[in-house]
């Protein structure tokens, strides 16, 4: 385990530095990262004025859309396609490893070239947080960062069946807006439909952690939501594990 934790630290900081040289480009990705919550701001906000905690929730939003961004359809993917997953093999260190420095990378960038954008949002809107909420969802954040890379690297597995990759991973993507509190606020679905919503992995990926920090949950719900989060943590790294194994043998036995 050492030694995995030494080659991921590696990876990330190797990745870092590449990252660097294409500035422009990582600017434009964040720009697009943001446009969703920020969107959301401006609606709700319209719609249900005089609510703090709207406002509270998709300034976290944006924080928690930052820091969980997963971009494997082209960080593992497209090595696929291209056949470059060949040279990862001859590496003595798990292929994961590559798109996770990759994605560990990414996110710190941008969460650092977004921390302006984050700021500002939070002074024109004039937030306020509760700092111990904030260490509350702490935990939650890092679970979301986790379930969403293994949802999203589990989609870009796809791509050892199919040439059609991006088109599920875009699918995932739509869910995760739709049904991850991007769209709406979970707390604001229709009643038969929000323990529907607040049972699937996508509000554990994106909306719990927003819904903490903007004080919309009591004791009871927030243990609820870290059971689920949990549990589909664990049961999306089960089923990665075994997907990656079988995607990895098809990939040696067609020649790869």
């Amino acid at each position: 385990m050492k030694r995995i934790l030494h080659l991921l630290l590696i990876s990330t900081k190797r990745e870092i530095l590449q990252w660097l040289a294409w500035r422009s480009f990582l600017l434009t990705m964040i720009v697009n990262q943001a446009v969703t919550p920020l969107l959301g701001l401006i609606v709700w906000s319209v719609a249900l004025p005089g609510i703090g905690q709207i406002t509270t929730y998709y300034v976290a939003l944006l924080i928690v859309q930052l820091m969980t961004v997963s971009y494997e359809y082209h960080t593992f993917s497209a090595g696929i396609y291209r056949g470059t997953l060949s040279q990862e093999l001859l590496k003595p260190q798990p292929v994961v490893l590559g798109p996770l420095g990759t994605n560990l990378a990414l996110r710190i960038w941008h969460l650092l070239f977004g921390l302006p954008i984050i700021i500002f949002v939070g002074i024109i809107s004039k937030t306020v947080v509760d700092l111990r909420m904030v260490l509350l969802a702490f935990p939650a954040l890092l679970l979301a960062a986790t379930l969403r890379f293994l949802f999203t690297y589990l989609l870009a597995l796809s791509a050892f069946w199919s040439q059609k990759a991006d088109n599920i991973v875009g699918f995932g993507e739509t869910l995760l807006f739709l049904l991850g509190g991007s769209a709406a606020p979970i707390i604001l679905f229709p009643s038969a439909l929000r323990p529907l919503a607040e049972a699937l992995p996508f509000r554990a990926m994106l909306g719990f952690p927003a819904e903490m920090i903007s004080s919309s949950l009591n004791s009871a719900q927030i243990l609820t939501a870290y059971s689920w989060q949990v549990l589909w943590t664990l049961m999306f790294l089960l089923v990665v594990v075994f997907v990656e194994r079988s995607g990895l043998r098809h990939y040696i036995a067609i020649g790869g």
